[in-house]
């Protein structure tokens, strides 16, 4: 399977939040963005500049998605992809939706992460 990815623009942020914090608005005022709630914690994605002083946060990391609609039957998305960074030394930090994949690496090993995911086959939409 030959996947495509391409970049979104910006520095992203993953934030902690306590448990039963109520969803900040500035955590849902940009068009990207991901919020998941467990008993143990309130996890934020999005843009590394709205995040306030004081939250705690890593980043800021660069983000990709696998281009097009994965069926849920399509197995080894993830694992190729993790893999392939996780082999370099390249931490990553993953989030799925519906209908894709989208990898998160720090910023300052985002040329190395499409390098080593461009020798491995991978395709890269033009920036």
């Amino acid at each position: 399977m030959s996947l495509r990815l391409s970049w979104l623009e910006g520095e992203w942020a993953v934030s902690r939040l306590a448990p039963g914090a109520a969803v900040p608005s500035w955590a849902t005022e940009p068009a990207w963005f991901s919020i998941s709630r467990t008993p143990e914690e309130l996890t934020v994605v999005g843009p590394a500049h709205l995040v306030p002083e004081g939250v705690q946060s890593e980043g800021p990391w660069r983000m990709f998605r696998v281009e097009g609609t994965l069926a849920f039957t399509e197995t080894g998305v993830l694992s190729g992809l993790s893999g392939e960074l996780a082999a370099a030394g390249i931490s990553v930090f993953v989030i799925s939706t519906y209908d894709t994949d989208y990898v998160l690496v720090p910023a300052d090993e985002a040329d190395a992460a499409r390098s080593v995911l461009r020798r491995a086959g991978y395709l890269w939409a033009a920036p």
